[in-house]
């Protein structure tokens, strides 16, 4: 088998300066790879073992969170065997690049068994495992890992040696057990902040929601007049046009496929001119009626739609667009229903036709969907920023360790 080499120069020629009693080794020095079982190793067929699936490891803890109990019997061949406080690296894709990586822990008598896509680190008196399981962790270590894969597409695993030879930090053991302690600190108090962040969130997601139900079934709301959605709208059902590799300065527009216009997907372009198309502009609203996101709806969308969508024709009389818009949304979960006869979700036009929306007149309709546009952009405003303070949050970890391996914390 033909090896990538990896550049031994960096003991020489380190990538930065190591603090006083650190120094530069190989992997393969400090840890047995992949080390085989113990000679003349027996046990009762009917022991209850230890075993570790890839289901089992959660990649973003690096922890182990479902480890199952079964009879040595059934994983006595064929399974790889470790030891309690040995490091798991998973080598395959995309197991490796997501993280993970574990030490095993709370093993039945001291040993378990796991998946082949692990490989096994063993460390030696001169390290210990969470310091090695920290430093493979790192976002940097995983994406150099992927340029020596071996294998087929889609079946790709990192080669023992690449672990064997890669060169990393080493400092004495009792610098070692102090810094991993300051991590584990650390990563506490990111993990908390990490979820106060997420429960942040997820309260500011059901706030359109709530308000909306506030809004459509507050007891002002029970004394307007109500009529079916079907006496004030109807749907408009897209149509496959003919696509054309057409630029919009000769007349094309945008085909609106729902992966374009949920997903950002770069869209196919339709002759303007096309009489078989269904056109909207970007005052009407679109609805899903096909697919796994049947019943939900756009707005601000010019172009031909998909035979999967369709939009609202608006009976401007007696309802005005955001206010059914809105409407619409609070029902979502109530319109995404099978199709009768098959597991492809569908629009039902009965259920969405007879939805009974409450009808004030056209002046509080403009002035309730007026206040509802306003909080809706507060709950942006409060969403995009609690995002960008979790998206700061997942990237301290990384930065930590980053520290922790320069002998910076």
């Amino acid at each position: 088998m033909n090896k990538r080499k990896i550049d031994s120069s960096a003991i020489q020629n380190p990538l930065y300066e190591l603090p006083d009693g650190w120094k530069w080794v190989r992997l393969g020095e400090v840890c047995e790879v992949n080390p085989p079982r113990p000679k003349n190793f027996t046990r009762n067929p009917d022991a209850p073992t230890t075993f570790i699936p890839m289901s089992a490891v959660d990649e973003k803890k690096g922890t182990i969170n479902n480890s199952q109990i079964v009879l040595y019997s059934k994983v006595a061949k064929g399974y790889t065997y470790f030891e309690e406080n040995d490091v798991l690296f998973a080598k395959i894709t995309p197991c490796m690049q997501n993280g993970k990586h574990i030490i095993a822990k709370n093993l039945i008598d001291g040993i378990g068994f796991g998946t082949t896509e692990f490989h096994v680190l063993r460390c030696k008196n001169i390290v210990i495992p969470e310091w090695i399981h920290y430093f493979i962790r790192q976002s940097f270590f995983l994406q150099e890992a992927t340029a020596y894969f071996t294998g087929a597409v889609g079946q790709q695993r990192v080669p023992e040696y690449f672990l064997a030879e890669y060169i990393i930090p080493l400092p004495p053991i009792k610098d070692q057990r102090s810094i991993v302690s300051k991590i584990k600190e650390l990563m506490q108090d990111i993990e908390r902040a990490r979820n106060a962040c997420e429960r942040q969130l997820e309260a500011i997601n059901a706030l359109p929601s709530a308000y909306l139900r506030e809004v459509f079934e507050s007891e002002e709301a029970k004394r307007w007049e109500r009529k079916r959605l079907g006496e004030v709208c109807e749907i408009i059902k897209g149509k496959k046009p003919k696509v054309y590799d057409v630029r919009p300065d000769f007349g094309g527009l945008p085909y609106l496929t729902t992966e374009v216009i949920r997903y950002s997907k770069e869209p196919q372009w339709c002759l303007e001119s096309d009489k078989n198309s269904v056109k909207v502009n970007e005052d009407e609203i679109i609805i899903i009626t096909d697919g796994s996101n049947s019943g939900e709806i756009f707005t601000g969308y010019k172009g031909v739609l998909a035979s999967t969508m369709g939009k609202l024709k608006i009976d401007d009389i007696k309802i005005i667009n955001d206010y059914i818009y809105f409407f619409i949304k609070m029902n979502f979960n109530n319109l995404n229903e099978p199709k009768r006869g098959s597991a492809i979700p569908h629009l039902e036009k009965e259920i969405f036709f007879n939805l009974y929306i409450p009808l004030p007149p056209l002046k509080i309709q403009r002035r309730i969907a007026l206040k509802i546009k306003e909080l809706m952009q507060d709950i942006e405003r409060a969403r995009n920023a609690c995002e960008k303070q979790l998206e700061a949050i997942n990237a301290l970890p990384q930065a930590i360790l980053k520290k922790a391996f320069r002998g910076e914390l």
